[in-house]
């Protein structure tokens, strides 16, 4: 088999997945695993995908600065974030001191709380809302809002955390990635983000599986900064770098 026909086939079977090891791409190809090592080196090489330790991933766009409206993210993978939810509300405490960070996810973790004696703080106004309604100790950050995700961003609102010192932080993220870690749009937002990750002991990512190899134009943290909390890990380079927790369906 000439060279770019095996480099079609292994990029062919890498868009289909995200992610493949060596074993996959030489029974897919029936070709040795020497020579798909080799390949991997050069199509690395020339960009066209990311090789990692036994397999490839694929490279993806930059996502860039646009996000769907809050409205609009939380009817997607409804079933994976109640799940994803439900499995970070049991890791509350009574003595716990939590920061829920605004989010489409994060707004179902409100949904999930019991009832507990854990004090909560959060930039995202219908989060304070939905936690005010059951009766649950709340703090609002203080700061400019943003329209679009009905959150607390900026300055203002990062120097209402640098006073707080949080047991537990559960923080959204629009993309995570192997090499650029947790990502969001907004520059804004993710100052408020690192600052909470900053001051929390313990911090969880929560990101259903669609988020994953997705990069968008700021970094708020390093994926060794946090654990995740997800429905189904799709990227294997993600679990030499962080804590996962994969919640079954």
């Amino acid at each position: 088999m000439l060279t770019q026909e095996r480099y079609k086939l292994i990029l062919e079977l890498l868009s289909q997945r995200d992610a493949v090891t060596v074993s996959e791409l030489a029974q897919y190809t029936n070709i040795s695993e020497s020579t798909i090592r080799r390949d991997l080196n050069a199509l690395d090489r020339d960009g066209r995908l990311k090789k990692v330790f036994g397999g490839a991933v694929s490279i993806r766009p930059i996502e860039g600065i646009n996000e769907p409206a809050a409205a609009d993210r939380d009817r997607l993978m409804i079933e994976e974030k109640e799940f994803i939810a439900k499995y970070a509300a049991s890791l509350i405490r009574d003595d716990d001191f939590v920061y829920i960070d605004s989010g489409s996810t994060t707004l179902r973790l409100t949904g999930q709380i019991g009832n507990t004696r854990a004090l909560f703080v959060t930039n995202g106004i219908v989060h304070a809302q939905r936690l005010i309604s059951k009766g649950l100790r709340t703090i609002m950050l203080g700061g400019a809002v943003k329209p679009r995700n009905s959150c607390v961003i900026g300055s203002d609102g990062v120097r209402s955390l640098e006073r707080f010192h949080f047991t537990k932080a559960f923080i959204g993220a629009n993309g995570v990635e192997q090499d650029a870690g947790y990502t969001t749009p907004d520059s804004e937002e993710a100052v408020v983000k690192e600052t909470a990750i900053k001051r929390s002991f313990a911090s969880f990512v929560l990101a259903d599986h669609t988020k994953f190899g997705k990069i968008f134009s700021v970094t708020f943290s390093p994926l060794t900064k946090c654990s995740i909390i997800t429905d189904k890990l799709t990227n294997s380079g993600i679990a030499d770098k962080t804590v996962i927790k994969e919640v079954s369906l």
